[in-house]
């Protein structure tokens, strides 16, 4: 374990530790700036996964659903409040599979970057909760899919989408994969730069639509505005792009506006 000993690291890595918990900070707006308030149309949703303890999970058939009932107060709702799905992080020695569980890495913050870490612990955990039926689901910048694979488009807009997903069927949609170091949750270790993982499946191909980038130091998020395609379970297409990632009122950042048309 390295040890930052120098005070002025121990105060730059405490104010990081602020920033990141509320997934925004005393530096907000060195980066990025906040968007201008959107208005909210009958294919945008609003979530705010802010949170680093949960997943939120989108239900798009349930979205339809409310659509097509005419109530528009109760597809208002449905697309602007989500229930949390806390990360499990008591240890829990019952689990055989060996793999569920919070994985502690140090990140090289200060020098290479997150992208240089090393794995230094592992507690076993229950299997993160889930509802009965979801699409999607999202943890501040990471993003997993319910058994489908995605696609990333070349279109900046939703408009430019060809009418129909079969345009796309010869296309390789990829899959979610198994990470231990991206889906952080335990931040009671930061100023030793260590942090809690959850080990969980993630889409990497529809999480690229916002990524936190250290260094530079403060950190900054990337944003990636092309239209992405999903191929759900269930046989449909639903295509997805972020429109903004900041709250723009509070400028808090993880707070998603996603633009959506279902069934595609």
């Amino acid at each position: 374990m390295r040890i930052i000993a120098k005070p002025t690291l121990l105060l730059t890595f405490g104010l990081l530790a602020t920033a990141l918990t509320a997934c925004t900070g005393l530096f907000d707006g060195v980066y990025d700036s906040p968007d201008k308030a959107p208005k909210l149309s009958n294919n945008q949703l609003v979530i705010d996964a802010s949170d680093w303890h949960n997943w939120y999970y989108i239900d798009f058939d349930s979205l339809q659903m409310l659509a097509e009932s005419g109530d528009a107060d109760a597809f208002l709702h449905a697309r602007t409040h989500f229930t949390p799905y806390p990360i499990p992080t008591n240890k829990d020695e019952t689990q055989a599979d060996n793999q569920t569980g919070i994985y502690t890495y140090w990140f090289d913050v200060y020098k290479q970057g997150i992208s240089h870490n090393e794995k230094r612990d592992f507690k076993p955990t229950a299997k993160q909760p889930e509802p009965p039926a979801w699409s999607i689901a999202i943890h501040r910048d990471n993003v997993r899919t319910n058994g489908g694979a995605v696609l990333e488009t070349n279109y900046t807009s939703m408009s430019q989408l060809p009418e129909s997903s079969a345009q796309f069927m010869g296309a390789t949609f990829k899959p979610d994969e198994w990470t231990t170091n991206e889906v952080w949750v335990d931040q009671s270790q930061m100023l030793n730069e260590l942090i809690g993982c959850q080990g969980i499946h993630i889409n990497r191909a529809l999480s690229s639509w916002l990524r936190l980038e250290i260094p530079p130091m403060p950190p900054a998020f990337k944003h990636n505005n092309r239209v992405f395609v999903v191929k759900l379970n269930n046989g449909k297409f639903v295509a997805l792009q972020l429109e903004s990632y900041i709250n723009p009122a509070t400028g808090t950042k993880c707070y998603l506006t996603i633009n959506y048309r279902y069934p595609y």
